[in-house]
This record gives structure tokens, C-alpha cells and sequence, in this order.
């Protein structure tokens, strides 16, 4: 069994801020192949289709699609403020390994 992934408050909180769930939009985690270590994560605001995994909080949504999910399992998905920019950002136990990007893993 997969645990899903959590959610923090402060990326609940930033999706209040940009009002995704006033558009009905949520924020989609997906892995996909390719990136500079084998996997890639996509983060986008988008509409929830069926067979999503819907975490809720704050009154905003978070999804992610049943291909991802194992890749997530156990994952945290944080919102970040640094120097350098704001961004979505995820803490994945199942990555072996990162690249410098913060966007691309490998298992």
C-alpha cells in the first residue's frame, strides 16, 4: 500500500494565495520520464480529472494521477521561498538522487 503524499500548509496556504480553488483548479504533481536523472516532476495548476488522487486543505486541492502516485508515496510537497525564487518544492524519500534542478530524480 502506497502512502500518499502530504501536503503542507504553507503550499495549502499558497494555493489559497494565487486563488487556485476559486478557478476550480488544483495543483497537479505528476513524475514523468526524462530530465537529467531519469525522472521529472511536473507541477501545474490544472484541472482534477477522475481518477486523481485529491488531497484537500485550506479549502484548496492538490492531485496526483495514479501513474504517479507510487513514485510519490511517503513524498512531502512544500512551497519555498528562497533567494533565488518561490516554488513548489518536493521532498521524496524514493529518490535515490537529484539533480541540481530540484525537478528531475532517479529511484
Amino acid at each position: 500500500m502506497n502512502l500518499p503524499p502530504k501536503v503542507t500548509e504553507r503550499a495549502f496556504d499558497r494555493l489559497a494565495e494565487i486563488g487556485a480553488g476559486e478557478e476550480g483548479k488544483a495543483l497537479r504533481v505528476a513524475v514523468e520520464g526524462g530530465g537529467c536523472s531519469g525522472f521529472q516532476y511536473e507541477i501545474k495548476l490544472d484541472e482534477p480529472s477522475e481518477e486523481d488522487i485529491v488531497l484537500e486543505g485550506a479549502g484548496q486541492r492538490v492531485v496526483v494521477d495514479p501513474v504517479s502516485l507510487p513514485f510519490l508515496a511517503g513524498a512531502v510537497i512544500d512551497f519555498s521561498e528562497e533567494l533565488i525564487g518561490a516554488r513548489f518544492v518536493i521532498d521524496n524519500p524514493n529518490a535515490t538522487s537529484s539533480c541540481g534542478c530540484g525537478t528531475s530524480f532517479s529511484m
